[in-house]
């Protein structure tokens, strides 16, 4: 398994052919859809086995249901843990969320009530998991449209708790912090102050769009000047995570990506280089 540091992207098929080509020197690592991947062979596994001989990678995966009362899915996990086996990834995400009941996968990524019950449940099955697979799992902040009426607490105070009894780590999405602080009209930076640093294993950052005064999590964009700011107010807070451009449709050539990934780093440099700068005159100061 490689440490996992600086500056990734998402794998996606219509990009193969350049990874495979020639390793590609602006990006570190990549990270795979895990479900593309459950597959006993060919094309999707034969791809991966050559590309992953020259990348770290990390596996992102959208089944795992933590946030459903239906019981957790053995055969699913089983075949992750195969595919786990194969990777060998830096780490393995999925997300706070529930995505079907009574064995019907919906396939959409539903929020969950942030109620203490709705805690419990899901930091239980959290663990179960992670003795499942024999390692942490890495939670992904969801984007939301509206707030339950259930609800008993805000989102970043149950994600913290829920990191801390499950013993877990966050894969902090920044565009879906600044998507649901549209959507439902609180501060995107309390969100971020809030987040334990020290739990934040990998960013996100992607694009939205807008439909009937919403903002939609579609991935179809580039990175807007709102989520550059918040990504480098969450440096500010969380410091160089490792981080990638995140593009399910829409997708553009491998270089339009890579000069984004580009961007990506210039606001981390020239975040992390500003603090450097004001730690001695604070420390004067002082």
């Amino acid at each position: 398994m490689s440490p996992l540091a600086g500056f990734g992207l998402g794998l996606r098929t219509e990009h193969y052919a350049a990874f495979e080509a020639s390793p590609q020197p602006r990006v570190d690592w990549l990270e795979i859809i895990s479900e593309n991947y459950l597959v006993p062979g060919g094309a999707p596994l034969h791809h991966l086995d050559r590309i992953r001989r020259d990348y770290p990678m990390v596996m992102h995966g959208v089944s795992l249901n933590i946030g459903s009362s239906d019981p957790l899915n053995r055969d699913y996990l089983r075949e992750l843990q195969a595919l786990i086996q194969r990777v060998q990834p830096a780490l393995v995400s999925d997300h706070l969320c529930w995505t079907g009941t009574q064995g019907m996968n919906l396939h959409d990524l539903l929020p969950v009530p942030y109620t203490p019950e709705a805690l419990q449940h899901i930091a239980q099955r959290i663990l179960q998991v992670q003795d499942i697979l024999g390692r942490r799992l890495v939670l992904e902040n969801p984007s939301t449209y509206v707030a339950f009426a259930a609800d008993q607490m805000p989102e970043w105070e149950f994600l913290g708790e829920l990191l801390r009894r499950a013993d877990c780590e966050l894969l902090l999405d920044v565009n879906n912090v600044y998507v649901s602080s549209v959507n439902r009209g609180f501060n995107p930076r309390d969100y971020i102050d809030a987040i334990p640093a020290q739990r934040v294993r990998q960013i996100h950052l992607a694009g939205h769009e807008t439909h009937d005064g919403y903002l939609i999590d579609t991935h179809d964009q580039p990175v807007c000047a709102a989520v550059w700011d918040l990504y480098a107010y969450t440096v500010q807070h969380c410091g160089p995570v490792p981080t990638m451009i995140e593009r399910d449709d829409n997708i553009p050539a491998l270089d339009v990506l890579l000069d984004e990934l580009d961007h990506a780093r210039q606001v981390q440099a020239r975040t992390l280089a500003t603090l450097a700068a004001q730690a001695p005159a604070e420390a004067c100061a002082a």
